[in-house]
């Protein structure tokens, strides 16, 4: 059964690791002249950069490879997504793998983990925090766990309002001024697009100087 990650509301978070994978379009060419939008209220979800993988070393303050004790990365994200009540719940689940440098005997190592709500790509909405522990097997050099994490949307802040949607799916008729014209350059649409738009995002827990470490790698 996957870990879940437990919530400890906060805003400290390493805005520089929160880079987004990018979104897919959200809106098709309608033939009749307009827009259709065809974009859901789920989060979509993404393992934030930088923060996918961590290197544990033995002793803590050293950066050589030849110290490194431990390491892990983010891998298999999927997410679920229940957007039937006035609130979204959206579920990121992803696997931990993990490899020591030395196989020994059976140990348990507890990684620190968080899961982020993001909206219009850097507006800190809530944060996770939380641990998975790594347990490797008696001469083993890899471990596994699975995990998951859980958060909730307002589904009026990630829907589009009525006024924004008639600009975007206005018909348009050949020949008028603004017939070619893309409503998401429209400052307003584009800026009440973006507000509407929340992300989950995943990856561990880094110290500063763990986040720059994979920075420089």
């Amino acid at each position: 059964m996957p870990v879940p990650v437990q919530f400890s509301k906060t805003t400290a978070i390493l805005l520089a690791a929160l880079t987004l994978a990018g979104c897919a379009n959200d809106m098709e060419f309608d033939e009749r002249g307009g827009f259709k939008i065809a974009r859901s209220a789920c989060p979509a979800a993404a393992i934030a950069t930088y923060t996918g993988d961590i290197t544990l070393f033995d002793p803590p303050a050293e950066r050589r490879a030849d110290a490194i004790d431990v390491t892990a990365s983010i891998a298999n994200l999927r997410s679920s997504c229940n957007e039937g009540g006035a609130q979204v719940q959206v579920t990121a689940n992803f696997d931990v793998h993990a490899r020591r440098a030395t196989a020994g005997p059976a140990r348990s190592v507890t990684l620190p983990v968080y899961a982020t709500v993001l909206r219009a790509g850097t507006q800190i909405e809530s944060k996770q925090v939380g641990q998975v522990v790594i347990n490797f097997a008696d001469g083993e050099l890899r471990g596994t766990v699975p995990a998951s994490a859980t958060a909730l949307v307002s589904r009026t802040a990630a829907t589009l309002p009525p006024e924004i949607l008639q600009r975007i799916n206005r018909k348009r008729k050949s020949g008028d001024a603004d017939a070619a014209l893309d409503p998401m350059n429209e400052p307003a649409v584009r800026e009440a697009v973006n507000k509407a738009n929340f992300e989950l995002l995943v990856g561990f827990q880094l110290s500063e100087s763990q986040l720059a470490y994979n920075a420089a790698r």
